[in-house]
């Protein structure tokens, strides 16, 4: 039996189906019990729940303990203005050249120590795992889960290293000029070979030999509950050099660092954090990985094994969401959609069925002026051929008992299999996808 005919014959084991081998049914169950979780949460939502008596103690360790923690964070930033204005003193906003000579020997260590100073008066408790590993043995830090703005902090204990930033941001008072003394690579949205450029530059300085700084990237591109690893981006792995993992750890009973797509916003999650007596934070150092001869050519494979170590170290399960599913989460929290009808592990989706994030986008449009005028965001047999614009037949009988069934996206979507029925109905399939996703 071929692929497509064992699908079918799973879809002919459900309500409505007229066709299929009634030794391959299983039992009918009732719909609400044929519902499959998904296999990770959520991984852009936090929801930290502060009850009655949490309020109270943060309300009044928040009257000492915010005034004093707020005036040292700026008295710190404005003593390490000027060692920065110091190091990037006659020098482009884009560097062609490293930091060398007295100017590196007198503003770094000063830097370094102020950095710590920062966390410290915020509270933040740290705990390392681990060596750090040289410019030479390791050119690049890649550094996960990638959940806050407090990460910053893995930056600090890694001595500094050059990060991945956008062009923008060198420009905003005070922060930009101390983001500058990091010797930045960066990055301009409104230039089309900014990628490439980027991609380039990382590539000259692994390949310098320890004559720049080491460069870390947090490789998933986005911030994350923690609660898996998601896709991470090749960039750090393109140069083909030896990388050093370095995980990230919030270890506290209440989470008020967690700076996600939908949570607190970046004011709330720093005063709610200055309230707390302390933050522990763990920073761990893996062993450098090496890249072997295959991985060299192939940087999404290199990427995916140190994933796949990093999260075997952590416990935590890895899952192929993007950043685009971000985007596609967020699209549908404005078309009153439920947002999880948007994580759909776009990147690999996409890449099988040869898909664009403008097409899906439009098709998410669509399919919610679909679900509105339904009767309860449900719909018969008769109205998925409609919408489909094809005949009531056995086969279209079959995927609309398999989606009945299979109704948490989810499922549906990491078991690739069940679009082998693409092939059967043509290309109108692909639309029942995401009618299926947006009016589940």
């Amino acid at each position: 039996m071929n692929r497509c005919a064992e699908a079918a014959a799973v879809a002919a084991s459900g309500p409505g189906a007229g066709v299929g081998n009634a030794r391959l049914r299983p039992p009918i169950v009732p719909r609400q019990a044929s519902f499959f979780p998904p296999p990770v949460r959520n991984p852009f939502v936090q929801q930290t729940r502060l009850g009655a008596a949490r309020r109270i103690q943060i309300f009044f360790l928040g009257i000492i303990l915010l005034p004093i923690r707020a005036l040292l964070l700026a008295l710190i930033l404005l003593l390490a203005w000027p060692f920065a204005a110091i190091s990037t003193a006659c020098c482009p906003e884009k560097l062609t050249h490293p930091v060398t000579g007295w100017k590196r020997k007198i503003t770094q260590p000063v830097l370094k120590f102020l950095g710590r100073a920062m966390f410290f008066s915020m509270g933040f408790i740290v705990t390392v795992k681990g060596k750090i590993a040289s410019p030479v043995e390791a050119p690049i830090f890649v550094v996960a889960p990638h959940s806050t703005f407090f990460d910053g902090i893995a930056c600090v204990l890694t001595g500094l290293p050059s990060i991945v930033s956008r062009h923008e941001n060198v420009q905003v008072p005070l922060i930009g000029r101390i983001l500058r003394a990091l010797q930045p690579v960066l990055v301009s949205r409104v230039d089309p070979d900014s990628r490439k450029n980027t991609i380039n530059e990382i590539i000259r300085r692994a390949a310098s030999g320890g004559e720049w700084p080491q460069i870390l990237v947090f490789p998933e591109g986005t911030c994350t509950n923690r609660s898996c690893l998601i896709t991470f981006k090749p960039g750090a792995f393109i140069p083909g050099v030896p990388v050093q993992p370095v995980l990230l750890r919030y270890p506290n009973k209440l989470d008020t660092v967690t700076w996600t797509w939908q949570g607190y916003t970046f004011v709330q999650l720093c005063v709610l954090t200055c309230c707390q007596p302390f933050t522990r934070v763990e920073v761990e150092f893996m062993p450098v990985q090496i890249p072997n001869d295959e991985e060299k050519s192939d940087p999404v494979l290199f990427a995916s094994r140190v994933r796949n170590l990093m999260a075997e170290a952590l416990r935590i399960p890895v899952t192929d969401h993007t950043y685009e599913d971000c985007r596609l989460m967020i699209s549908a929290g404005q078309l009153t959609l439920p947002m999880e009808a948007g994580l759909v592990e776009f990147t690999k989706i996409s890449r099988k069925l040869k898909l664009d994030w403008d097409g899906i986008r439009k098709h998410l449009d669509e399919y919610a002026t679909i679900a509105s005028s339904s009767k309860g965001g449900r719909i018969g047999i008769e109205e998925f051929a409609e919408y489909l614009k094809l005949p009531v037949s056995d086969v279209l009988r079959q995927l609309f008992a398999l989606f009945d069934r299979i109704l948490f996206h989810y499922r549906l979507l990491q078991d690739i299999e069940y679009f082998s029925l693409y092939y059967t109905l043509g290309p109108h399939c692909l639309s029942t996808l995401y009618l299926v996703v947006c009016i589940c």
